[in-house]
């Protein structure tokens, strides 16, 4: 440092009195400036990996992955699905101010936003699906506000809605039924869970005309209450109507005519809806955990389970990261990742991205 030079050496430098004290003011203020630049070139430091599950199951976990495009606020998060060519699905409420207010909205695999459709499924949409027919992929969507169940294209034009099944002799009115998920049998036909209205299960055609009767409410083997999600599992050869009996509080499987084959609790809370894939079932269960079981319905993996229920309502700044409060469904994406949507009023899109 010049203030550091002796006097004998500054008169042999020739260096006068004015120019030692400039001198040694900016030396003075070189390491401030230095200081404040590496502070501006310095990047945070990268936050810990949140990672949930066990084994072979295990997963990093990347809440709000998906997040609304500009002007839209997501409301309640119900149903997710994707397409061959890695396009997803998101059906949601739509939040108070939203434009435009539609209930659909399309990213691609990486989860940039594409478009949005649906402007009737604002308030009501729920159950999300799509089954290829024909060697072309169609949506099958449970609308809880208009009380439907109705079919489109991937870009959202309509092929036939349902309406309540009147002639089933089971409702009294119309707004006795209100479906919110369907599955799909091995022949074409679909199964519908009457889960928020009557607790009945239905046989529907592929062109939205109703058959029979599959299931009735109750609480006894054969019988389901709130039977919110379904799927058909054929991982043991036979096909099976597998039923998430939520207000039962257990998983039961069916014949795909109804007949009782069996009940599973173990690990089950409050399940919503399932899917399978090399040879596993995921559930996404309402009280606040993602459970994946094997082929003989037993626990192998709990995900982000941490029971915050209460933070429902709760602004986001609240949610406990890597903790679900309301998982309402869950799908495998084609890579293997798992997709959560939360029943929640802001929604949440979480990413379990595999890690082993």
């Amino acid at each position: 440092m010049i203030s550091q030079i002796s006097c004998d050496t500054l008169r042999t430098m020739n260096i006068d009195r004015r120019s030692f004290l400039r001198a040694s003011a900016a030396a003075a203020i070189l390491p401030s400036v230095a200081s404040r630049v590496l502070a501006q070139d310095a990047k945070p430091a990268p936050q810990p990996k949140i990672i949930c599950g066990s084994g072979s199951n295990r997963y990093e976990c990347i809440n709000d992955w998906i997040k609304p495009p500009a002007g839209m606020m997501f409301g309640d998060t119900h149903g997710v699905t994707q397409d061959k060519a890695g396009r997803i699905y998101l059906a949601q409420t739509v939040g108070a101010g939203s434009t435009p207010a539609n209930g659909v909205c399309v990213y691609d695999a990486n989860g940039v936003f594409q478009k949005s459709w649906g402007a009737q499924f604002a308030g009501g949409a729920h159950g999300l699906d799509l089954q290829v027919e024909d060697g072309k992929e169609f949506l099958y969507h449970c609308d809880t506000q208009r009380r439907c169940v109705e079919k489109t294209d991937l870009d959202g034009k309509v092929i036939w809605t349902a309406t309540c099944p009147m002639q089933s002799g089971v409702y009294e009115k119309p707004e006795s039924w209100c479906p919110t998920n369907v599955a799909f049998s091995p022949d074409g036909n679909i199964f519908v869970g009457d889960g928020y209205g009557g607790s009945f299960i239905h046989l529907f055609g592929r062109d939205g005309s109703w058959k029979k009767v599959i299931s009735r409410p109750g609480s006894a083997a054969g019988q389901t209450s709130c039977p919110h999600g379904l799927w058909v599992d054929s991982r043991a050869g036979t096909p099976t109507l597998v039923v998430a009996d939520r207000g039962n509080r257990r998983i039961q499987v069916l014949d795909l005519d109804g007949k009782h084959i069996a009940f599973h609790t173990e690990g089950v809370r409050m399940p919503c809806d399932m899917k399978f894939r090399d040879g596993l079932m995921l559930v996404p269960d309402l009280e606040s955990v993602v459970m994946i079981y094997d082929d003989k319905f037993k626990p192998v993996a709990s995900l982000g389970d941490g029971n915050p229920s209460a933070l429902r309502g709760a602004p986001r700044e609240q949610f406990i990261p890597g903790k679900f409060v309301h998982p309402h469904d869950a799908i495998w994406l084609a890579n293997g990742d798992i997709l959560v949507a939360e029943w929640v009023p802001i929604g949440r899109i979480t990413l379990l991205r595999r890690t082993a």
